[in-house]
């Protein structure tokens, strides 16, 4: 199906940088972040938890490191996961030399606690010796005691000054692989200072409402926050911050990205919120459903509508539909096109089974034209 054009996203031009494997910024797809709530310092429960992101999707993984241990796990952890490695570093300089040392991707490291600028060129120079990235942090929470005092209080401007002032120190090291994010807990004052920042530089932007919430909530404010600048343009790669699981972090990203048509994987569900008119219990049936094909990675669309007034209109925009007829004889639709009709029974198991069996021939489709390419290379 073609983009319509009210669908299309402009996004801002910006350089590109890479964190390890995985490019941020330029052309590529906006990248899904969360970051581990273990102690570092506890390797195989660090490891468990980077996977399991990584089989949600995330295509970048956060760790703290706090303390010689954490740097100290790190170096055991990298070897043992699939996605690049970002250390969070946060007053001790001498962390950051020691996870780029360690493997780290990235380094992240927040302008107003890293300390003076000759601590910022040592962790420059480690990132250069072992190729890393690096992440400017700046957080409405954390900024620098001179520019509260010259500002009165967080807000954009003081925000978008330590950004700038600390791409300066970098640019002056000659060290321009690095991204900025300007986060705050306030959406207003995130969103703001993010245009704000857009418009100043070329670097691509990491995008997080910081301190978000609970899983609610949380998600709510992030959608608002990075919704409205994912909307505008703006965003090379985000990390939904939630009191919850990181596993969720990642689900409610790629929702958000799936919502914006900006990335697409999994099964898309659209489904009514149902009513009276419904033939059949939607509510469980999306449920079911949802849990079944979690595990499944190829972009697919599948509408559930429990009765026929927008069932059928839906049907015809979704890979698979299913609309509630009466009499417990329903409808499905295959490419928008009426396919066959289904009693009452197990709608799930029949369901699930259409779309595992698409998506399995999608993926070998895939395989065959990336073997013809390689073929005719």
């Amino acid at each position: 199906m073609s983009i319509r054009p009210y669908r299309q996203i402009l996004r801002r031009k910006c350089r590109q940088i890479m964190v390890g494997k995985v490019p941020v910024g330029g052309d590529a797809p906006i990248t899904v972040q969360t970051m581990t709530n273990t102690l570092t310092s506890d390797v195989a429960a660090t490891v468990a938890q980077i996977r399991a992101a990584e089989a949600a999707g995330a295509d970048i993984v956060r760790v703290s490191c706090p303390d010689e241990d954490s740097t100290a796990g790190l170096a055991k952890i990298v070897p043992q996961v699939g996605v690049p490695i970002v250390a969070d570093i946060h007053f001790h300089y001498k962390r950051a030399i020691e996870s780029a040392k360690a493997g780290a991707a990235c380094l992240r490291i927040n302008p107003g606690n890293i300390g003076s600028k000759e601590r910022v060129r040592d962790v420059v120079k480690a990132a250069k010796d072992y190729g890393c990235s690096i992440r400017i942090g700046v957080n409405a929470g954390s900024l620098e005691r001179e520019l509260l005092d010259k500002y009165g209080e967080p807000c954009p401007e003081a925000m978008v000054e330590s950004a700038l002032n600390h791409a300066k120190y970098l640019e002056d090291e000659d060290f321009r692989e690095f991204k900025i994010s300007c986060k705050a807990s306030d959406v207003f004052l995130a969103v703001a200072a993010y245009q704000q920042l857009a418009d100043a530089c070329d670097y691509p932007l990491h995008l997080g409402i910081t301190e978000a919430g609970a899983l609610r909530m949380g998600t709510v404010k992030s959608a608002i926050g990075l919704g409205s600048l994912l909307w505008a343009g703006i965003g090379d790669t985000i990390r939904v911050s939630l009191s919850a699981d990181p596993v969720e972090e990642v689900k409610v990203g790629y929702d958000m990205l799936k919502a914006l048509g900006l990335r697409r994987r999994g099964v898309t569900v659209i489904a009514c919120p149902s009513c009276a008119r419904q033939q059949f219990d939607v509510i469980k049936t999306v449920e079911r459903l949802e849990e079944r094909l979690s595990a499944i990675t190829v972009p697919m669309t599948l509408s559930v509508i429990g009765c026929v007034v927008n069932g059928p209109g839906e049907a015809r925009e979704t890979d698979i539909g299913f609309t509630g007829g009466g009499n417990g004889t329903h409808m499905v639709y295959v490419a928008g096109q009426q396919d066959h009709r289904l009693k009452d029974g197990d709608i799930v198991e029949h369901l699930a089974q259409m779309v595992e069996k698409r998506a399995a021939e999608l993926l070998a489709q895939t395989a065959a034209s990336a073997a013809g390419e390689k073929a005719a290379e």
